[in-house]
């Protein structure tokens, strides 16, 4: 298992490009399997969870092919199982967005229910609410989901809660339906406008994406296409937190301003300079020290729960006091406790954390406990005094393509080991 050393103390300096974004690209490649012929999909991350992506496609029977540029063509024709297993769902509870396309392409589906998540809960019942009020028969037995039905029609769907995942599977779903569907309270993230747009470059019919009413007229069939996946919103907003936390200067290039209006309005707060262009970004704190802020995490267009880590880390050396409210998960703060261990001072009142700024943090042995977590905690060495070493980064993996290459090119003194 690898682990991350990193010696604090260098402000980052440079530029460097967004990769494409994880939570674009993995609903994305369930999507492919509504196509009657084979998609391929642009600016894909390397990433530990897209190859967990592609290995449940192709255990499947689903053919894949990868060029260099990781660009990846799926080619659905080959389809031979319909069942997504618990050793492959349990590692990624993404998984179960192949729930939706699988029911509405070949009216069958056996999809492991994903089981605990670090963070907190995250409910499927939307998910088989939905596609039952569309028409589907479903059982849920032996810890799996076993669906079917003859061909989904279209509903109109109320979502109790806010749910990105619940609201790509049923709009995939509804993509292959008769009939119109409409999904009321969808989530109105950038990633699930991407999941829109490549559907509908597919040949599908979905209006309304970005708002909270999402309208999808079924079609009989999709198309395959070529789709480039947008930018990575939460990678982008890290490397400026990078910036930010060591007194650096860097830029994002390939990124996309417009999704991250809550983030950079927090940096601002905090005393960066920010400036922007058309696909870039530019975080400027270099010769000041930050100012603690006020966060409230909430479903976009809000502050997003995947920056709060961060912000943590950020609070945690900046001037002042500062509070962070975690609105949308239960159990998002276990990175506090590492942060302590540097010597952060926090104070953790119920789903808010009371930070005092030390100035200076400590090098500590530390341990990732999720993926948000673990960039935090990779935030705080880059200015503790001396080595941190941060253990179990296959979290990291998960979602931050080649992060010690990419801090490395900025100026920190970051090396992976065994």
């Amino acid at each position: 298992m690898s682990k991350l050393i990193i010696t604090g103390g260098e402000p980052l300096q440079g530029e460097l490009r967004a990769s494409g974004a994880k939570n674009a690209v993995l609903p994305i490649l369930a999507a492919t399997l509504l196509a009657d012929s084979p998609v391929t999909i642009g600016n894909v991350p390397h990433l530990q969870d897209v190859t967990t992506t592609m290995e449940l496609l192709g255990r499947m029977g689903v053919q894949l092919v990868v060029d260099e540029r990781m660009n990846i063509e799926v080619d659905p024709r080959t389809i031979d199982s319909f069942t997504a297993p618990y050793e492959l769902v349990r590692q990624m509870r993404a998984s179960i967005l192949v729930l939706g396309p699988l029911l509405a392409r070949f009216g069958r589906a056996e999809v492991s229910l994903p089981g605990g998540c670090a963070i907190g809960s995250r409910p499927v019942n939307l998910h088989i609410k939905g596609l039952a009020a569309m028409g589907a028969d479903i059982r849920v037995e032996e810890g799996y989901i076993r669906a079917r039905c003859d061909r989904l029609r279209g509903a109109r769907i109320v979502l109790d809660l806010v749910t990105v995942t619940g609201t790509e599977n049923l709009m995939m779903a509804a993509a292959l339906a008769r009939g119109t569907t409409v999904i009321e309270n969808a989530a109105r993230e950038p990633e699930v406008v991407d999941l829109a747009e490549c559907l509908n470059a597919m040949g599908a019919q979905v209006s309304g994406a970005g708002t909270d009413t999402l309208v999808i007229d079924g079609v009989d069939s999709l198309r395959g296409a070529h789709y480039r996946v947008l930018p990575d919103r939460i990678e982008t907003g890290t490397y400026l937190a990078a910036a930010a936390i060591t007194g650096g200067c860097v830029r994002v290039k390939d990124t996309r301003p417009d999704t991250l209006e809550a983030v950079l309005v927090k940096f601002e707060e905090g005393g960066a300079v920010i400036d922007t262009g058309p696909d870039w970004i530019e975080l400027d704190m270099q010769g000041r020290r930050g100012k603690a802020v006020h966060i409230r995490t909430a479903p976009y267009p809000a502050f997003p729960t995947d920056m709060q880590a961060q912000f943590c880390a950020l609070n945690a050396v900046a001037e002042g006091v500062g509070t962070i409210t975690e609105t949308v998960f239960e159990n998002r703060f276990m990175h506090v406790n590492e942060l302590l261990r540097m010597g952060a001072q926090f104070q953790l009142e119920g789903n808010t954390v009371i930070s005092t700024g030390v100035g200076q943090l400590s090098a500590a042995p530390i341990m990732a406990t999720d993926l948000r977590a673990s960039a935090s905690l990779v935030l705080a060495a880059l200015v503790a005094q001396g080595d941190t070493v941060v253990d179990r980064v296959y979290h990291i993996d998960r979602g931050y393509d080649c992060i010690e290459e990419k801090l490395g090119s900025l100026g920190a003194l970051i090396r992976r080991v065994p």
